[in-house]
């Protein structure tokens, strides 16, 4: 067994546990124990760090093709959302992201070499510019997840089911949290997309212009949902409904092309 599978295998275990650790005692009475969750979070994320050591390969390039991108965005991921979770609770949250990486990690064992996207790591433009949308990516995807929670919270509070939200951060918090992170991913996107317009080449060519387009599209999305809050007062289901557009077109951008080309036309 390689030594990627090992540690993917392992990492797949430890986000297994902690999957459980948190769903198991979510709606409990004591709440669950973010000691032994984060305890065995951090473990997989060692090994998950340590499988995505296939991203470096020999003479100075960079492996970026669709899974090992994937993986890494899911790796960022748990760790700011397991970094926030020492402070504040995000205990919703949790399962998800774990859940979702612990999967991921067991997939890329099954998954067969694709061709791939190789990166001269010395192009600082091109790593700039990829660097910059991965970041704003992660960012947006948290935001996103950020505005169910608050969606969650508010129905509950509604309903006036507070038990339900004995566990969770209180709403006026969490929603002060969401436009922060939303405003600081839409900024990063939109760096990014600077970026690519002055210093690379084919930013509107033939092979990119969707991913431009749709990338675009989904950074107006997110900045007109900015607006709507601070200046119209967009709260609740109008701002979940515009992030998750936003971010399904943003997936669209980065990943669907890709998906086609590395799996559906092998």
């Amino acid at each position: 067994m390689e030594f990627s599978s090992i540690t993917s295998f392992t990492a797949f275990v430890c986000y297994s546990v902690a999957t459980i650790s948190i769903l198991s005692r979510l709606f409990h009475p004591k709440g669950p124990n973010l000691i032994i969750t984060l305890i065995f979070a951090c473990l997989a994320i060692i090994f998950h760090v340590l499988s995505s050591s296939q991203f470096l390969n020999t003479h100075n390039h960079l492996n970026f093709s669709l899974p090992n991108v994937v993986s890494l965005v899911s790796l960022i991921i748990t760790l700011v959302i397991s970094a926030i979770a020492l402070r504040f609770k995000v205990n919703l949250l949790l399962p998800g992201i774990y859940g979702f990486a612990g999967l991921w990690q067991l997939a890329m064992i099954f998954i067969s070499p694709v061709g791939n996207m190789e990166i001269v790591s010395d192009k600082i433009a091109m790593l700039s510019h990829i660097t910059f949308a991965i970041i704003a990516y992660c960012i947006l995807v948290i935001a996103t997840l950020y505005a169910f929670q608050v969606a969650y919270i508010n129905t509950k509070l509604k309903s006036k089911n507070l038990q339900a939200v004995h566990h969770l951060p209180p709403l006026m918090q969490v929603e002060q949290q969401l436009y922060i992170i939303l405003l600081f991913g839409s900024v990063c996107l939109l760096f990014s997309q600077v970026l690519g317009f002055l210093f690379l080449d084919g930013m509107i060519s033939k092979e990119n212009a969707h991913k431009t387009i749709l990338s675009l599209i989904a950074c107006t999305i997110y900045f007109v949902t900015l607006w709507g809050h601070y200046k119209q007062g967009w709260r609740g289901q109008r701002v979940l409904t515009l992030t998750v557009i936003a971010t399904f077109i943003l997936t669209l951008a980065y990943f669907g092309s890709r998906f086609v080309k590395e799996f559906l036309l092998l």
